[in-house]
C-alpha cells in the first residue's frame, strides 16, 4: 500500500457552464474551486475521472 503511485492534479476551468456530471466528476476528485490541488492514488478510476474533466484540470506531477 505505502508504494502506490501518486498523482497530483489542480483545478484550471470553472464548472460554472459545464453539465452536472462534470461537476460531480470534479466534486469526486476532491475539487470544487479553481487552483485547488489534490494528490490521488494513480488507478484506472481516477485516470477515467480525469478524462473526463481534461478540459478543467492539470496533472501537476505524477510519482515515478
Amino acid at each position: 500500500m505505502a508504494s502506490e503511485k501518486k498523482i497530483r492534479i489542480t483545478q484550471t476551468g470553472s464548472p460554472i457552464g459545464r453539465t452536472d456530471d462534470q461537476r460531480a466528476t470534479l466534486v469526486g476528485l476532491g475539487l470544487n474551486k479553481r487552483h485547488r490541488s489534490r494528490e490521488l492514488v494513480d488507478t484506472p478510476e481516477v485516470r477515467g475521472m480525469i478524462n473526463k474533466v481534461r478540459h478543467l484540470v492539470r496533472i501537476d506531477e505524477e510519482a515515478k
